[in-house]
């Protein structure tokens, strides 16, 4: 088989079962270099290349770092490699960015330029419902079309509320470590906002809040410390939920938390902190 479809196949399976990894296209050539333009790699979180060509030890180093950074945050480079002339007579260093460029020193005797784009290629990011209130139907509907996956977290007999989503969890155990981006949302409406909250916030994600007065979640929050939650995690929720957009049905709130994630994710709010 053709190396070119065995990589083709390879980004396919990794991309169905959402496992990240960046690939590293070379889109330009200049005199002798070991990879081609057309050329791809699928480069691993830890930095191992998988599979494909993209050059030996003048371009792995540079392309491997910025394949790391592009998995950190999300976003493209395009890295060139240039012999050490190439880059004195346009006055850069190797590491500079410039133009939306990254240059890095080519040190083997071809002394040829390659220029690399580097995207990540991320699971889509997930919104997390915790609750089958309302809101939490309203918003898992929305968050669906608006191209998240979907996971719905209830007891058995309340998951007929949601319509199709991606996963369903009965009960409130939400998976501890996963790849991409998480946005929970408690709407639980007074059925298991304890029990749910916990679970919300012991683990890792982007984003937690919860659908209900801020006066109510102070009172868990309280409860939560005496249970023995960190300070340091009751901090992150957020309640209420969403923009201030004056929101009243269902169906508004959950607009106002769909623009409040779509704000984080887009970096319009700061990650990691309940925006304001």
């Amino acid at each position: 088989m053709d190396r070119a479809f065995d990589i083709l196949d390879i980004i396919s399976q990794r991309q169905a079962t959402g496992e990240p990894f960046a690939l590293a296209t070379v889109v330009r050539t200049v005199a002798a270099t070991a990879a081609k333009a057309g050329a791809k790699a699928v480069i691993l979180p830890d930095g191992t290349i998988y599979e494909g060509w993209i050059g030996g030890g003048c371009a792995r180093a540079a392309v491997v770092k910025a394949a790391k950074d592009a998995l950190a945050d999300g976003k493209s480079r395009l890295v060139s490699v240039q012999p050490p002339d190439a880059l004195d007579k346009q006055g850069l260093k190797a590491g500079e960015e410039k133009g939306g460029v990254r240059f890095a020193k080519n040190m083997c005797p071809s002394e040829g330029t390659m220029d690399i784009f580097v995207e990540p290629v991320l699971p889509r990011p997930q919104v997390v419902i915790c609750g089958s209130s309302p809101v939490a139907v309203a918003v898992a509907d929305l968050a669906r079309r608006s191209g998240f996956s979907v996971t719905t977290c209830a007891p058995a007999a309340e998951q007929a509320e949601f319509g199709e989503v991606d996963r369903r969890i009965e009960g409130y155990a939400l998976p501890v470590g996963e790849a991409g981006q998480r946005y929970v949302v408690v709407s639980t409406q007074g059925r298991g906002d304890e029990a749910a909250l916990l679970a919300a916030l012991v683990v890792d994600v982007d984003y937690v809040a919860f659908v209900g007065s801020r006066r109510k979640a102070e009172t868990l929050k309280k409860t939560l410390a005496e249970r023995g939650v960190a300070l340091e995690r009751l901090v992150r929720l957020k309640a209420p939920a969403g923009l201030d957009l004056g929101a009243i049905t269902p169906e508004e709130i959950a607009i106002s938390i769909l623009a409040e994630i779509v704000a984080l994710r887009r970096g319009k709010t700061a990650r990691g902190a309940p925006p304001e």
